[in-house]
């Protein structure tokens, strides 16, 4: 059975730690596919805001 495992945080570092501890727990030769994606969104006058996911395809 194919599963999905998805992460979003707005610092790298917490995508980091929370996949590397789910990961630690997988089988490696379960995970199928690792999906990353990065986007930036600054509003009128404010700081730019960072999403960091990703996505793990792994078999259960």
């Amino acid at each position: 059975m194919i599963q999905v495992r998805v992460f979003d945080y707005e610092h790298e570092k917490d995508l980091e730690k929370d996949m590397n501890h789910f990961l630690s727990k997988v089988d490696e030769k379960k995970i199928v596919d690792i999906k990353y994606h990065v986007a930036a969104m600054s509003e009128e006058l404010e700081e730019q805001i960072y999403c960091f996911s990703a996505m793990v395809i792994y078999r259960k």
